[in-house]
């Protein structure tokens, strides 16, 4: 029997507001002005529950609890589900590929 793969890579959209945390700000010395801001993780439950327990600061980063919006998907659903390894290195190129594009980066 074939294993079901349930990790999945995801991207928040963050608020404008966070680049006046001086910890993103320093993370992203080459961020575009008018790109977005997100934050790229990775979770073995589905990305909605993952968001929706973010913002009630369940195992929350404090970025998307504070500056969470909404997710991306149009960036991340090609790649999902996936084995555990596979979202665990995805979710690193992700980040990487989106820093290198302009935006504002947080990555768990």
């Amino acid at each position: 029997m074939p294993r079901r793969y349930h990790h999945y890579v995801y991207v928040v959209e963050l608020s404008p507001d966070v680049l006046y945390e001086p910890r993103f700000k320093k993370a992203n010395p080459d961020y575009v002005a008018g790109k977005p801001c997100v934050y790229v993780g990775m979770t073995g439950l589905d990305p909605d529950v993952r968001f929706d327990k973010h913002k009630a600061g369940i195992q929350s980063n404090r970025f998307v609890q504070a500056f969470g919006l909404r997710l991306l998907p149009e960036l991340y659903e090609m790649y999902n589900p996936m084995p555990y390894d596979g979202a665990r290195d995805m979710e690193v190129e992700l980040a990487i590929g989106l820093r290198e594009a302009g935006y504002g980066v947080w990555q768990a």
